[in-house]
Parts: C-alpha cells; structure tokens; sequence
C-alpha cells in the first residue's frame, strides 16, 4: 500500500524523525508533503561557507542533514516531498531513484503549463534547462539504505525568494532559483499538491492501491482548492475537504471551533443533539464500594489529582474498584484548549515540588504494581513538564521498585531535550495519544499535530521503549481514516493501541457526530491485531489507561516470544 500524508507545517526535526522511523520499521511505501518553518539544510558533504547569513539572526534554522548535496533552503510556500520507498538493490538503482522523483515533478510542472527539465551535472528539476538561463525550481536530496529512501524534493510554489539570497542554493554559483510564482504561475499549494500526488501514486502505486490522508487545510488561500483528482483507487482512499475561512471566528463566541470543523469537512451542526440518550452499551453502574472509597480515600489526603475525575472518566468506578488510578502531575490547569477535553484551562499554577513524593507515597500506600502517570500540557514551562515526570518515575522507583510505571506524556512541544528527560527516565511504557485521524487534528487539538505526536512516539521507540497510543471515536472521522491512522501508528512502531467512544463533556465542546457500535470496535481490534499491535484495546469505554496493565503485560510477552525466536546463523 502506497500512503499519503499532507501534514502541514512541520519543524524539519520532526519530519525527519517520522521519515528515519518509517524507513526503519515501515513496511509501507509512504510519501509526506508539508511545508517546514525556515530552515537552512547541510547535506553530508555540504561547505558551510555556503550559509551566506547568521541562522539565528535571520530567525531560521541550520540543521546538519543525512541525505546527499550541498546547503539547501526550506520554508513556508515551498512543497517538500519525502518519499518513503522501497529501492532495489540493483546497480544504478538510485540514480534512477532520482531521476523517478525528477519525473514527477516535471510531470506536475507540465500539467501547470511549465516546461521543466533535467540540466547535466546538476541534480533537480530546473526551467529553461536547454536555453540560455537555466533556473532551479526544484531541489533533489536523498539517502537511500537497506533498500529504503529517506528525503526526497523541494519544489518552489511561492515562496520568498530572497531567502535564496541567504545562502549558495546547492552550492551552485552561477545558477538562478526560481518558483512557479516568479514563472508567472499563480496557484494554491492544495492544487499543485493535487497534481504531484497523481504523478507520484502513477510512479509509486501503479496498481493504484493506495491511500491519502491530510491534515485539515487552512484556508487562507485567494485561489479556491480543487478537490483530490479521482483516480482508480481502492475503497480506502480519503478525498481532501475543505470549505471557506469565516471571518467572525474572532468575534463569535465557540465560532472558530466551528470554522476549525467545517475546515476539516464536518458540519458544526450535524452531530447528535445535546439531549440524545447514551446507547445501553454507554451506560456505567455507579459502584462506590469500599475498595472505590478507600482509593478517593488516599487521593484525597495526599491532595493528589487524578485524571479520572478531572476528564470525567466513565471506567472509574471500575479501575478505582480495582485499585487502579491515573495520576495527573504537574497541577490541574492546562495551557491547551483540545475539542474534547473537560480539563480545567485556567492559567496555570507553578508546578509543586513536593508532588512526585506524594505520587509515589500514593502508589506505596495502595500496593500497586502499576501505575499510570499522565499531566497536563504545561507549555508555560520552558521543558514543558518533562521534569515532572522525571522526578515522579524516579520517585516511585525509590519507594516502590517493583511497580511498573507507565507514562501519558504531551509532546512537549516537540522538544528533543524535554521528550530526551522523560525516555532517559526509563518508563515501562511510553504513551502519547493521538487522539484523532489526521483531518481533524486541527479542530480537535488545535495547539498539538499530526506529524509532531508520530514523531514522539518514533523518538520513544527509537530510546528502545514500549509505546502507546490512542484513538477517540465519534468526532466526525470514517472508519477507513481510522485504519490509516492505526497504519501510522504501527508503521512508527507502536506497541499497544487504544480505541474509545468521545462523550461529549459540555455543549460547549465538540459535537458527538456518532456512537460506533461495540461490532465496529472489535472490527477495528481485528484489524489493529492483523497489523501487529503487540496489543489493541477497542471498546467503546475504553480510555488510554483502561486495563493498561495488562496491555502492558500482552506487550511484554509479544516483545519476549519475538526475541526466543530469534536465530543466530555463522558462517
């Protein structure tokens, strides 16, 4: 299966750690699109004499790359392509690699009305290639090892092209640079997307098997978005969506969430009605029995926070029942606003120093062989909570050694130091949900992202730990993205996946667009199962820490029975 992701802006850290995970553990052929904030890129053998400006001062990045040439430029206005393929081990294979990637875009060139080509002795797609004036459109980087390809293309829609001026594009000279823009051709950047993925999937999935997911498009665009050309492709293909920008979302209470929604293809007003009753199957017996109390008991005493109360967790008469809870570290305040989180999002108090004592008291007190920790997302904090949870897992070690300790982390905002605190602390599991399929990311996590949550759990899964994710259900999504984003999840290296029905907490947060029934849960474990999820917890009460101990232990033993397997041959 060919995927296709349009992820949006995406910082290049972040890109290439989702790219080296999917070349490492991905059985699929991928291709990302997106846009990078300004970034400067040394290829392996690059002269940094070639960086003309100061990174910093210029307000962009430089960042030393894997993949072939010299100094390259990217940013806003300019489409990248990473293609994520299989390359056969033959002679010449990855020249032709190239010169497959160079089609393309003088495929797609050509459809826009411009003639490009190849320039001997320069790698890229360039305009005028034969005349008197040759200019570089398109830039071409790659890496390819074990058969796989990293990196890809940079093809300039519309940029701002004295950033070309910073530095010596490729470390070619005598050259011009030159976008679709500056050759007269005014298009949106959903549009020559459209184009690249038809001549990509006819290059990379010519049986037409292939599928494409996008981040929600914004749109600010003056050129009105075409929808994705229709090609044969299986059931599984998703068409983009989109819809015009409302100008009162700055001034109508709960209008941008609207705007968000309507920009990611769903209509505000189509979910179920506030009053709707709860299926049978959504309905929980309140059990306040002694073990419950006793629990509150403890919570209460040591003036701890638990996120089964404060997200209104519909498993907790059940877990506490059991002597299971989820520990909330680093306050009770958020610094996000998600679409479906009952979380309180008032300014946020510094964090207690005291607070992974207390947790780890608490985990002694209750016995507990596991514990779950979670926080809020503390974008306030210059590691954004990372020390928190640090502090709690080294805490619970020193007071209970035997208890495994799992992790619900935020993305830290993406930051390899912050998310490098947290790993190097040893979690027995590493989760970071999701949540949601890649066309609602926007409207349901408006502060988080797609690209940037795949590629925590690539880095988790990279430090050598058992990664988690989840899924909520009933937001607008259909069942063939959900299977998409199982792919991701898995072709990342998840271990173990969550599956839940979204409640809606208040009418002022999203609309429940649908209950899934308890069949298409268990349809989707099957489906999680087939693609190797060590294991799949699919219910429609299911929340991330639900029977995460034995989640846990599933994991564990896939992991064990994986390594007794394994051979070792001499020659």
């Amino acid at each position: 299966m060919f995927r296709v992701r349009w992820l949006g802006r995406v910082p290049y850290a972040e890109a290439h750690a989702l790219q080296r995970a999917l070349h490492d553990r991905g059985h699929d052929d991928h291709l990302l699109l997106l846009e990078h904030p300004h970034v400067f890129t040394l290829g392996a053998h690059a002269d940094r004499a070639h960086v003309l400006v100061d990174p910093a001062v210029v307000g962009a990045e430089l960042v030393a790359s894997d993949r072939g040439g010299d100094v390259t430029y990217h940013g806003p206005g300019q489409l990248v392509g990473y293609p994520v393929v299989n390359v056969p081990t033959a002679p010449r294979s990855v020249p032709s690699h190239v010169d497959g990637i160079e089609q393309v875009v003088i495929d797609t060139l050509a459809e826009l009305g411009v003639t490009a080509g190849r320039l001997a002795g320069y790698p890229g797609v360039w305009v005028d290639a034969e005349g008197p004036a040759p200019r570089k459109i398109c830039a071409i980087g790659v890496r390819v090892t074990r058969g796989r390809s990293m990196h890809g293309l940079a093809l300039n829609v519309d940029p701002d092209m004295a950033w070309f001026d910073r530095i010596v594009p490729c470390g070619i000279e005598d050259k011009a640079v030159t976008s679709l823009a500056a050759e007269g051709v005014v298009v949106s950047m959903h549009e020559v997307a459209d184009i690249l993925v038809r001549h990509a999937v006819a290059r990379w999935a010519p049986d037409g098997l292939f599928e494409r997911q996008d981040v929600a498009w914004p749109m600010h665009s003056t050129v009105p978005p075409p929808t994705v050309p229709q090609t044969t492709v299986p059931q599984t293909t998703v068409p983009a969506r989109s819809s015009p920008p409302d100008v009162l979302a700055d001034r109508v209470p709960g209008e941008r969430l609207r705007v968000r929604l309507r920009q990611a293809g769903v209509d505000p007003g189509s979910g179920l009605p506030g009053n709707t009753r709860k299926p049978p199957w959504l309905r929980v017996p309140v059990r306040m029995g002694d073990e419950f109390l006793g629990l509150r008991r403890t919570v209460r005493d040591l003036g701890l926070v638990t996120v089964c109360e404060e997200a209104g967790c519909p498993n907790i008469f059940e877990c506490w029942a059991d002597g299971t809870a989820t520990f909330m570290i680093n306050g009770e305040r958020c610094t996000r606003s998600c679409g479906f989180c009952l979380v309180d999002t008032r300014h946020p108090e510094p964090p207690d120093v005291d607070e992974p004592d207390r947790v780890a008291a608490a985990v002694e007190q209750l016995d507990l062989a596991y514990a779950v920790v979670t926080a809020v997302a503390r974008d306030d904090l210059p590691d954004g909570g990372a020390a928190g949870y640090a502090a709690t897992i080294h805490s619970i070690r020193r007071r209970r050694p035997t208890t495994a300790v799992e992790v619900l982390i935020p993305d830290c905002k993406g930051d390899g130091p912050s998310l490098e605190a947290i790993f190097a602390a040893r979690p027995d599991v590493l989760n970071h949900n999701l949540e949601t399929v890649a066309r609602l990311q926007r409207a349901v996590r408006p502060s988080a992202g797609y690209a940037r949550s795949l590629s925590v759990l690539a880095r988790a899964k990279n430090a050598g730990l058992v990664t988690k994710s989840g899924m909520i259900l009933g937001m607008g999504e259909d069942r063939d993205e959900v299977v998409g984003a199982l792919a991701d999840l898995r072709a990342v290296g998840v271990d173990i996946v969550t599956l839940g029905q979204y409640l809606r907490p208040t009418a002022a947060h999203l609309p429940v667009a649908r209950w899934w029934t308890p069949e298409e849960f268990e349809s989707l474990r099957s489906v999680g199962e087939e693609m190797g999820f060590a294991h799949v917890e699919s219910s429609p009460l299911t929340r991330s820490s639900y029977h995460a101990r034995g989640a846990a232990a599933a994991a564990s033993a896939t992991s064990a029975a994986a390594g007794s397997t394994s051979t070792v041959v001499s020659t």
